[in-house]
């Protein structure tokens, strides 16, 4: 019989946790500079990362204001998706690309 010992999360599980996502996400966004998707998932997975900080530090000081603010930025962050990727559809049907390169000068 195996026996499951309860393993406690600890503040530096959910700090080591966050900061490797922010990592891969500045990573992520110095790396691709070409796909406007790619940033925008980036830009995402930075939000979380500051999510699991909060979440971390809610629950170590036992105070719930921490989990507030994520609702708060999750709900920015669904607003932006929306609003990025309608951004980028109108983009794409109108120059055929999602090359950032190519998505550099504004005309009026």
């Amino acid at each position: 019989m195996i026996l499951a010992s309860a393993m406690t999360l600890s503040l530096g599980h959910y700090l080591a946790l966050g900061a490797i996502l922010f990592c891969i996400s500045v990573a992520g966004i110095f790396l691709n500079r070409k796909n406007v998707i790619v940033l925008l998932m980036c830009i995402e997975l930075m939000l979380l990362a500051v999510n699991i900080n909060f979440v971390g530090f809610s629950r170590e000081l036992g105070d719930e204001a921490g989990q507030l603010f994520v609702f708060f930025i999750l709900t920015v962050a669904a607003a932006e998706a929306a609003i990025g990727l309608a951004i980028l559809v109108t983009l794409f049907r109108n120059r055929a690309t999602i090359n950032v390169g190519e998505l550099d000068s504004m005309k009026g």
